[in-house]
């Protein structure tokens, strides 16, 4: 480990950051350098470090730190008074520029500008970095990854694609094009095409899209497939489930194997409260259907085209809640020669 302690002075300048946001939180590829920062010296064995800044700028500045170091964040009075016993022993190299790693250098700047610039070099550093670890970064030019993204051997990464956040792709995988996932966890074999996911869990062999949009707290079980213009929210889906084209589930508990027809929501919102829709596995749901939740459908059952679920469905059951059909004979003649008249 080496015995240093890093102090860091944020100075605030809104001339030069437009937003008054010191320089060392501004982002980089979706993450504040401070923490590029941090994770580039502590590459190095360094493991304290000490931030000074103004209070308003505190807890965005103890965020940027790595779980297993010392740190701490005060503002410049307070590091006079203790960086002695802070700092225990290590010697102190205190840091008044902003500065970017890029490749094994850190590179001072002055404006948002110059920053933006290093961006696209440490931009092309860490495409490079996943293609050296199997990753098939098809397009690098096109394509933002996050620092803190993990991504497995064998995975294509496609043109168009946004990875942010603390997001893992595991190996064998297809995202993009035109992706983009945040906080989000993928497994192996699973593809995510001109999709947004966000701080969710899909497992193995799962088919995203095209146009899905799957919203928080969502759990996807290995082999589901969410398809074309599909919307999921704060819902769970056992394997195998499908939801091929035009279907809204949020607030729902889904069993496996089941299949979602065109068209099913499930109305979730009554206008104060949310309310959880539970189906079990294998039941089958035709297009059009309606659930009406706090609603549950047991397991095997049946729910007819056209259908609005307002009570339990017991397991294996048919259950249809339609209009019966009628015809009228000339019906449509009549009012074409009706208008003809007019």
């Amino acid at each position: 480990m080496d015995k240093k302690c890093i102090v860091v002075f944020l100075t605030e300048d809104s001339a030069v950051t437009y937003n008054g946001k010191p320089l060392m939180l501004q982002d980089a590829l979706f993450c504040p350098v401070l923490e590029w920062c941090m994770r580039a010296w502590t590459e190095k064995g360094i493991k304290r470090f000490y931030v000074v800044c103004d209070p308003e700028y505190h807890d965005e500045a103890a965020a940027c730190f790595p779980e297993d170091a010392a740190c701490a964040v005060g503002t410049e009075d307070a590091y006079r008074r203790d960086v002695g016993e802070f700092a225990k022993g290590c010697w102190i190299e205190e840091v008044h520029e902003a500065m970017l790693p890029v490749g094994s250098m850190m590179l001072s700047f002055r404006t948002v500008p110059e920053l933006i610039r290093l961006q696209q070099a440490v931009k092309e550093d860490i495409a490079a970095y996943h293609q050296n670890t199997g990753v098939n970064v098809l397009d690098p030019d096109s394509t933002y990854i996050d620092p803190r993204v993990t991504i497995g051997a064998g995975t294509m990464i496609l043109p168009g694609t946004i990875l942010r956040g603390h997001t893992v792709i595991g190996d064998g995988c297809e995202i993009g094009p035109n992706a983009m996932l945040i906080d989000t966890v993928v497994g192996d074999g699973s593809v995510v095409n001109a999709s947004q996911v966000y701080q969710s869990v899909l497992g193995k062999d799962v088919h995203v899209g095209p146009y899905a949009h799957i919203r928080p707290q969502c759990q996807v079980s290995d082999g589901c497939k969410v398809g074309a213009y599909v919307e999921i929210k704060n819902a769970s889906f056992g394997p195998g489930t499908k939801m091929s084209h035009l279907t809204y589930v949020g607030d729902a508990d889904i069993g496996a194997g089941v299949n979602f027809g065109c068209g099913t929501i499930t109305s979730n919102y009554d206008g104060f409260r949310k309310h959880r829709t539970v189906v079990g596995d294998n039941v089958f749901i035709g297009c059009n259907t309606n659930l009406i939740p706090p609603v549950r459908v047991g397991g095997g059952a049946y729910i007819a085209a056209g259908t609005t679920v307002t009570g339990d469905v017991e397991p294996d059951a048919l259950a249809i809640g339609r209009v019966r059909q009628e015809n009228k004979p000339g019906w449509a003649k009549k009012r074409r020669d009706m208008q003809k008249k007019k």
